[in-house]
């Protein structure tokens, strides 16, 4: 494959990953001739699994020029802070932690969080629970947002809650007027060359659609990558036990917590996400575990909903990923590229990483495929090490009250980067070290995030072997750091979004 010049570009599907992947390609090549178009058959929903984000999708919006008091309101958004865990541990203190996303000041609180963590990993009873040292949880636990005032010179990082449909459907009506071709059709069939490439798209009512590169944007279906360029799936069901999940979405009971909420089940976990709209809510489990019905019902009752009123939407996951994301001259992004689970909210990250990363391959090898090679390593590797953190939630689970959590408890199926993580953790080696070997330094990871998976599990030596801290050792001032985090969260108005 050689054009020597900017593509042209198919993406077949739209959605959230589908304009999200035209708007990003459209940016970084319509200056140098290359051209964009949409097919999306308007008869085919978006399945919207989770509607959340990470940082991610701020930096897309930053990098696109886009204000957010544009699109969040077109968007029903509100702000997310990070993840709220409850029900994953039945260690006494640990029953919920918060997952922040990190900002300049928690440079201030972490390594005195890291230092306790590593006192406790010994069997020194000193306070290391994540909820104390990180501004996000602060302002989370209060109702602040994430944007201080303007006096406030350090930034708060943040994501968003967003309908994933109304998203798809900005990301269209900005892009359009600004170039992308959009096409409302049916694809019938798809015409490959003599060598194998993707030529053409065949549309209903004889339309033929041409293109130098194709982006599937499918959904699981992954009709061109998969289908008729066989690309290979690989499946994460050793590992990654959930395949389907059931919507309810409800009211407003109270005020908005800018967090995402993922509150343990018997066979798996719900989420509970704060539009300006509504509350999104959605149960994601193994169907080896509980039936559909049951799981409904689970959920129902959880939300405090008649069962038979909630209207149920149940959805199938196709769990794992492609072996290769760029086949020939198919580039595969959203489902039709993998799915981990929505537990980390990491659909839209891995879109947007995806995109920015095959523009810059590509571009950078004359608009060739010198670099597929290397470029699908990559996301591959990001994929597994995202996969690695997602089973960590599950293996290191603290609970057994089920099947379903003892099973995954006991679950060996396990990468050797993965172990490499816990051996280390139980050992009392360096998280940081550990990171960096298993994952590279462009983990998608931070040291961070590790330890408060661990420490917010509390899989510490059991209370019975902790010991008081010897005189004089240096212990992390946990107060210290509240006061600290209290102040600043100061600096933060109470989150009212209009």
């Amino acid at each position: 494959m050689s054009t020597g010049s900017a593509p042209r570009v198919v993406v077949l599907g739209g959605g959230s990953a589908g304009w999200i992947t035209a708007c990003l390609l459209h940016h970084e090549w319509a200056a140098r001739g290359g051209s964009v178009t949409v097919v999306e058959s308007p008869a085919i929903g978006i399945i919207g699994v989770g509607e959340g984000s990470t940082p991610q999708l701020k930096a897309f919006f930053d990098h696109l020029g886009i204000e957010e008091a544009e699109w969040m309101a077109a968007c029903d958004a509100t702000y997310k802070l990070g993840i709220r865990f409850t029900g994953w541990s039945e260690r006494e203190g640990c029953e919920s932690y918060f997952h922040p996303f990190p900002g300049p000041v928690d440079l201030h609180t972490e390594p005195s969080f890291v230092k306790n963590c590593g006192l406790r990993r010994r069997g020194i009873d000193v306070p290391a629970h994540p909820d104390d040292w990180f501004l996000a949880a602060q302002l989370a636990k209060s109702r602040r947002g994430p944007v201080p005032e303007a006096n406030f010179p350090f930034p708060q990082s943040y994501g968003y809650h967003f309908d994933a449909h109304k998203l798809g459907a900005f990301l269209r009506d900005w892009a359009v007027p600004r170039g992308v071709t959009h096409r409302p059709l049916k694809v019938e069939d798809v015409e490959l060359d003599q060598s194998g490439d993707i030529a053409a798209l065949l549309c209903e009512g004889g339309e033929r659609i041409e293109g130098d590169l194709f982006v599937d944007c499918s959904g699981f279906a992954a009709l061109l990558a998969e289908q008729k360029l066989d690309a290979r799936f690989l499946p994460f069901a050793e590992n990654l036990f959930n395949d389907r999940a059931v919507v309810m979405p409800t009211s407003h009971a109270g005020p908005i917590v800018p967090q995402t909420e993922s509150i343990a089940m018997s066979a798996g976990w719900r989420w509970s996400i704060p539009l300006t709209s509504r509350v999104g809510n959605g149960y994601v489990y193994s169907s080896r575990h509980i039936s559909d019905d049951d799981a409904a019902t689970e959920l129902a009752d959880a939300l405090g909903v008649a069962a038979d009123e909630a209207q149920p939407r149940f959805l199938k996951m196709k769990v794992g990923r492609l072996e290769n994301s760029w086949v020939r001259n198919c580039l595969a992004t959203g489902l039709s590229q993998g799915f981990i689970e929505p537990l980390e909210a990491t659909a839209l990250h891995i879109v947007i990483a995806t995109a920015l990363d095959f523009a810059k391959a590509y571009e950078s090898a004359g608009f060739t495929d010198t670099h597929r090679d290397t470029f699908n390593q990559r996301i591959a590797a990001r994929y597994e090490g995202i996969r690695d953190y997602i089973v960590a939630h599950y293996r290191m689970n603290q609970r057994s009250d089920t099947d379903y959590w003892r099973q995954n408890a006991a679950n060996q199926s396990l990468s050797d980067d993965l172990k490499a993580m816990m051996t280390a953790w139980f050992t009392h080696g360096s998280i940081e070290e550990a990171n960096t070997k298993a994952y590279g330094p462009a983990a998608p990871y931070a040291p961070m995030s590790w330890h408060a998976l661990f420490a917010g599990y509390g899989t510490f030596p059991p209370p019975a072997r902790m010991q008081a801290p010897p005189s004089g050792l240096d212990v992390a001032d946990r107060e210290a750091a509240r006061t600290l985090l209290a102040a600043c969260a100061l600096n933060f108005p109470e989150y009212a979004p209009a």
